[in-house]
């Protein structure tokens, strides 16, 4: 399972002209599950997302979760996370899980952060969806439940 995470101010995402999602400051995270993935998966990258200290204290340092300082989190279902692009011009989606598979982790991702005690909002899974952010810094952190990188 992999996240790309990113520091907002502000973000929201749309689904045939609706929003379905939206935050005042906090994070935006496009999730991304792999064919392999499991609870385990969900259960470290939920704890990672949660407690990733990238949000400044009193000095300006990036000393505070999403928590701590009182933001909400946006979940976004991506599966071109799972992209490999190391070959040719054309990223292969081989890693990425199938839908049905997807739907259920990310849902239990959302989940287990929403019982962490944080605010979720969620995309809308599987639709063409049109985000917007305003990223704050810019911090853009990359997370994998591998920890291949």
């Amino acid at each position: 399972m992999r996240a790309v995470v990113q520091r907002v101010n502000q973000s929201s995402v749309e689904v045939d002209g609706r929003i379905c999602g939206a935050i005042e400051g906090g994070l935006l995270v496009y999730l991304g599950v792999a064919h392999d993935d499991n609870e385990a998966d969900v259960t470290y990258l939920a704890d990672k997302v949660c407690h990733l200290r990238i949000f400044p204290d009193e000095d300006r340092k990036m000393n505070l979760d999403v928590g701590q300082a009182g933001g909400q989190v946006l979940v976004i279902s991506a599966f071109t996370v799972q992209a490999d692009a190391r070959r040719g011009r054309r990223p292969s989606f081989e890693l990425a899980a199938p839908p049905d598979r997807a739907v259920v982790l990310y849902e239990l991702f959302c989940d287990t952060l929403s019982q962490s005690g944080l605010h979720v909002e969620r995309g809308s899974f599987g639709e063409y969806m049109s985000v917007k952010s305003v990223n704050d810094g810019p911090i853009c952190v990359l997370l994998d439940s591998r920890r291949t990188f």
